[in-house]
C-alpha cells in the first residue's frame, strides 16, 4: 500500500445515519454546539471542548472527521496512529453528542472508517483505546466485535495529571468479514 493514501483522508464516508467529512474550519461552530455537553468530556483527554478542539485540528498525526447527522455536526471521529508500513491505524478521539447515543450513528460512523481501513486503505489492522474505566466504550467496542488485547496501565495523562489505564482492542483483516457482516446486521435494524 502507497504510504500517500494515509496522508489524505477519504473526502466524504456517506451512511444512511451519519455523514463523515475531514474536519476542518467549517465545521468549528458545529463542534462547539454540539460538544456543550459536559457528559461528552468525562472520558476524553481533556475537559475543555476548546484544547480539543486546537489539539484536534493542529493536528498533523491524527485525521480527524466532522460527525454529521441531517447536515448537522454530532461528533467527531478520528484515525490516529498511522503507520502505513505496518498497514495499521487506530480509530478513535471519538465523541458523539448525547443526543445520538442509542441512534445507531457511532455504529455506523465506526462501520464507515472500518471499511474504508480494509477496503480502500488495505489495513491488515486497526485499534481501538479507551480508559479502562470507560464501561460504555468497552462495551461498544466488544458489540462491534473488536478483540480485547488487555489494559496498559498507566498509559497516559490525562484531564490534567490523573494517570489512564488504557483498554486495547483491535480488528483484524482476518476479522473484518464477520465484524462487517455483523455492523451491517445492526445498521439493518435502525
Amino acid at each position: 500500500m502507497p504510504a500517500d493514501m494515509f496522508e489524505q483522508p477519504a473526502q466524504r464516508l456517506e451512511g444512511r445515519i451519519v455523514v463523515l467529512e475531514p474536519l476542518g474550519p467549517k465545521h468549528v461552530e458545529g463542534i462547539r454546539a454540539a460538544a456543550a455537553d459536559e457528559r461528552i468530556w468525562t472520558w476524553m483527554l481533556t475537559t475543555d471542548p476548546e484544547v480539543w478542539l486546537g489539539y484536534t485540528l493542529g493536528s498533523d498525526v491524527m485525521q480527524p472527521f466532522a460527525v454529521m447527522q441531517d447536515g448537522t455536526v454530532v461528533g467527531s471521529t478520528s484515525y490516529m496512529s498511522l503507520a502505513p508500513e505496518h498497514l495499521r491505524l487506530e480509530i478513535g478521539n471519538t465523541w458523539m453528542n448525547p443526543s445520538t447515543w442509542g441512534t445507531g450513528a457511532n455504529v455506523e460512523a465506526k462501520y464507515l472508517l472500518l471499511r474504508h481501513a480494509f477496503e480502500e486503505l488495505g489495513c491488515h489492522r486497526v485499534e481501538f483505546k479507551t480508559d479502562a474505566k470507560n464501561e460504555r466504550a468497552r462495551r461498544a467496542l466488544a458489540a462491534l466485535p473488536a478483540e480485547f488485547e488487555g489494559i496498559h496501565r498507566k498509559h497516559m495523562v490525562v484531564r490534567g495529571e490523573e494517570r489512564r489505564d488504557s483498554a486495547w482492542y483491535a480488528v483484524i483483516d482476518d476479522d473484518w468479514p464477520g465484524v462487517k457482516a455483523s455492523l451491517e446486521r445492526r445498521l439493518a435494524n435502525r
